[in-house]
C-alpha cells in the first residue's frame, strides 16, 4: 500500500477573480488530505461519503483521477481509501487535496514517473471535468506548497503568522456560485469587471507586503477583500457573524477563504491572539481551527506500510 498526502489551500486575496485571469495569492496550509492506494481486483473507493465504484456522483475527484490515470497505467483493479481533515465544500481546497494525492499515489504505484508539473495540470483537468471553468489555482498549490501567486506561478515568501480558520459548517457548492458570479458579470460587466479587476490587482500589491512580512498592511487590504466579495454575493450571514467575530477581537485581518455562500472563512493572528480568536469563533457559532502555512506540498507518507 502506498499513501500520499496533499494539503488544503486557503485564499489571502483573489478567489473568483482569478476564474477571470486576475491575479491571486494562495498558501497551503497545515491540514492534509491523506490517499491510500493498493492493487486489488475491483476498483473500490472509500471514504466518509461511502464505499463505491467508479462513482461521479457520490467520488467525482478520485473517480475522474483514475480514469485520467488509465491512459498512463494499467488499472484493472484499485482500493483507495480518503481520509481527510479537509471538511468538504468548505473553501479549504478540499477537492484539489484529494485529487492531487490521488495521483500521486497512482503515479507512485505504477510508477508513471508524472512531474509535480504533470500531476498539477492533470489535478486541474480532473476539477474542470467535475466543476465546469475551475481555477487551477487550488491543484496549483495543493501540489507545490508554500504561497503562491496564480496565474504567474510566482513563489512568495511563508506566511510567519498563525492562520486561523471558521468554518460555518454549512456546505456551498464551488460550480453553483462561480456561475452566480458569471451570471452577474454577464448582467452588469461595467460593474463586476473592475471589482474584479480590483481584487487582482490587491494580489499584486500584497506581493512585496508579503516579502516585508507587513501582515498589518495585508490585512488591511485582505478586509478591502472581503467587502469586495459580499459585493458580487458570495459571503453570508454566517460567514459574516464569524468574521466579525475575529475582527472585534484582536484578528489582524478576517475575510473568506473559497467560494464563499458557506463554508470557510480566514483570520490572520498575532501568536499571543490565535487562542482568543478561535474562541470568539466559536462562541459565534462556528468551528475554529489554528493552523500555519506550509511549505510542503504532495508528498509520500508511506511506502508498502512503512
Amino acid at each position: 500500500m502506498i499513501t500520499c498526502s496533499a494539503p488544503g489551500k486557503v485564499y489571502l486575496f483573489g478567489e473568483h477573480a482569478v476564474v477571470y485571469g486576475e491575479s491571486a495569492i494562495c498558501c497551503a496550509v497545515e491540514l492534509r488530505t491523506k490517499v491510500h492506494v493498493e492493487k486489488s481486483d475491483d476498483i473500490i473507493i472509500e471514504s466518509t461519503l461511502g464505499t463505491t465504484g467508479i462513482d461521479h456522483a457520490i467520488h467525482p475527484y478520485v473517480s475522474y483521477a483514475i480514469e485520467k490515470m488509465q491512459p498512463l497505467a494499467d488499472i484493472k483493479g484499485i482500493r483507495i481509501v480518503i481520509e481527510s481533515e479537509l471538511p468538504v465544500g468548505s473553501g479549504l481546497g478540499s477537492s484539489a487535496a484529494v485529487t492531487v494525492a490521488t495521483i500521486k499515489a497512482l503515479d507512485l504505484l505504477f510508477e508513471c514517473k508524472l512531474s509535480l508539473e504533470d500531476i498539477a495540470e492533470m489535478a486541474h483537468e480532473v476539477e474542470r471535468m467535475v466543476q465546469g471553468n475551475a481555477s487551477p489555482t487550488d491543484t496549483y498549490v495543493s501540489t507545490m506548497g508554500g504561497v503562491v501567486m496564480i496565474p504567474q506561478r510566482k513563489r512568495l515568501p511563508l506566511i510567519e503568522c498563525p492562520i486561523v480558520i471558521g468554518n460555518t459548517n454549512r456546505f456551498s457548492s464551488t460550480k453553483e456560485l462561480v456561475g452566480n458570479v458569471a451570471k452577474l458579470r454577464n448582467e452588469f460587466p461595467d460593474i463586476i469587471e473592475p471589482i474584479l479587476s480590483d481584487i487582482g490587482q490587491m494580489s499584486l500589491l500584497a506581493e512585496e507586503l508579503v516579502h516585508e512580512k507587513d501582515y498589518g498592511t495585508i490585512g488591511r487590504l485582505m478586509n478591502v477583500n472581503q467587502g469586495l466579495l459580499d459585493a458580487i454575493g458570495v459571503g453570508s450571514a454566517e460567514l459574516s457573524d464569524l468574521v466579525y467575530a475575529a475582527r472585534n477581537n484582536g484578528a489582524i485581518s478576517s475575510k473568506i477563504t473559497g467560494a464563499g455562500g458557506g463554508g470557510c472563512m480566514i483570520a490572520l493572528a498575532e501568536d499571543d491572539t490565535a487562542s482568543s480568536i478561535a474562541k470568539a469563533i466559536e462562541d459565534a457559532g462556528g468551528e475554529a481551527i489554528i493552523t500555519r502555512n506550509t511549505k510542503e506540498g504532495v508528498r509520500l507518507e508511506t511506502l508498502n506500510g512503512q
